[in-house]
């Protein structure tokens, strides 16, 4: 009877079994009390107009858009102190044609902005101070004359920008594209020899003022067709009266700055 009562269990106990936990332990990461990369916040605010998100803003940041996304100018202003004074040397040495080619794969615009600033700072203070000489001098009385600082934006702001847009336009036309960005940054340095020419206008002798002019004139034209006359070869026949084009309406811009800038009297 024993026998028996051993070999059948009993129903009403319920054998339950627990299998195995398959959970593990991993040991520590070595960087305790810190954020990890991977869950913490983004490495840089930047990043946000560096980076097109994949939201409802990327359809903005295409196409046309990008003409008027900080982003699509961030690359053009990546340059330090170092590179802008390189590229300042570059143009005061005319006769190398070099500048394209070290500029050609980074073109900016920082330093062309910062020239043409300069030079309308530079001209408006030399005007405003030289006229109030002179009124002193006279015993007349003298009255600040704010046409000079936004005739001044004008000419160089709109001269390092509409020459170069038609030159791109008109090297399109004769199959010898260059790039915009380019002729932009190579117009820009090319007009800072004249911010000491400027300087240089505070001598009172009319014949000084034109060797500065001519001079400062024939430096900025020669280094922008020199640099200019390789790449417009491929334009054909015609690329030498492009350059002599170039070259005399950079010309024409000294003779510009000479009657309205350079004429200051004591």
């Amino acid at each position: 009877m024993s026998l028996i009562s051993q070999a059948v269990p009993d129903p009403s106990h319920v054998a339950v079994q627990f299998t195995d936990s398959n959970m593990q332990t991993f040991p520590p990461t070595g960087v305790q009390g810190k954020i990890s990369s991977a869950s913490g916040p983004p490495r840089d605010v930047d990043d946000t107009f560096s980076k097109p998100s994949s939201g409802s803003d990327e359809p903005q940041s295409s196409g046309w858009f990008r003409a008027f996304s900080v982003a699509s100018y961030k690359q053009y202003f990546d340059v330090d102190t170092s590179d802008v004074l390189d590229r300042i040397k570059d143009s005061l040495i005319p006769f190398r044609d070099s500048f394209n080619e070290k500029t050609s794969s980074n073109p900016d615009l920082y330093g062309p902005f910062w020239i043409c600033t300069t030079l309308i700072f530079v001209a408006a203070s030399i005007g405003t101070f030289v006229t109030y000489i002179a009124h002193k001098l006279q015993h007349k009385e003298w009255e600040y004359d704010i046409k000079i600082v936004t005739w001044s934006a004008g000419l160089f702001y709109g001269y390092v920008t509409i020459v170069p847009v038609l030159l791109y336009v008109i090297l399109k036309y004769f199959s010898a594209p260059s790039g915009l960005v380019q002729l932009l940054c190579l117009y820009g340095y090319s007009l800072f020899v004249f911010i000491p020419a400027l300087c240089l206008s505070l001598v009172p002798l009319v014949i000084f003022r034109w060797v500065v002019t001519g001079i400062a004139g024939f430096m900025s034209a020669t280094f922008v067709a020199i640099n200019l006359r390789a790449h417009i070869k491929s334009a054909g026949e015609s690329w030498f009266l492009i350059v002599a084009a170039i070259f005399l309406l950079q010309l024409a811009l000294s003779f510009v700055l000479k009657l309205y800038l350079f004429t200051v009297t004591v």
